[in-house]
């Protein structure tokens, strides 16, 4: 299969791709659990079989408010975006399948960067704020016209 992806990505931009993906797997979520109290999230979820936007737009449709996600940044490891133009994985639409892809959290705009810092200092990871809650004449989620892939 790799002979259907050599010309977009090394042998050694597969591996480091790979333990980043292995690594992000395996993180467990019981910090982030915590961080997400002291933070006062509203919601979250985990980002799995639906993709990031499928689960942001389940995510809206069972709040207490009417609200819409507008993803603005799709974190993807580096090297993915090309390796999805060969097979077209829905990475870049947002509804890339993940095994586990981390979790999506809404909290109070004043509070992410704080959560962030946190999460990192706590984990040795980053996190990214990848989407704001706007109002919304309807519940859903989509992705922003000014999409930034964001290569990790």
């Amino acid at each position: 299969m790799f002979d259907q992806v050599e010309d977009v990505i090394t042998p050694e931009e597969a591996e480091e791709a790979y333990q980043k993906a292995v690594k992000s797997m395996v993180r467990l979520n019981v910090t982030a659990a915590a961080l997400m109290k002291k933070h006062d999230a509203h919601a979250a979820t985990d980002v799995t079989g639906f993709g990031i936007l499928g689960h942001a737009e389940n995510l809206a449709k069972h709040q207490r408010e009417t609200v819409a996600f507008e993803i603005h940044t799709l974190p993807i490891i580096r090297k993915m975006k090309e390796v999805n133009s060969k097979f077209n994985f829905k990475l870049t639409d947002g509804y890339s399948a993940e095994t586990s892809g981390g979790l999506l959290v809404a909290l109070p705009a004043a509070n992410a960067q704080h959560f962030l810092a946190d999460i990192e200092r706590m984990d040795g990871c980053p996190a990214w704020i990848v989407g704001r809650v706007v109002s919304a004449g309807e519940r859903g989620a989509s992705l922003s016209d000014d999409l930034t892939i964001l290569e990790v």
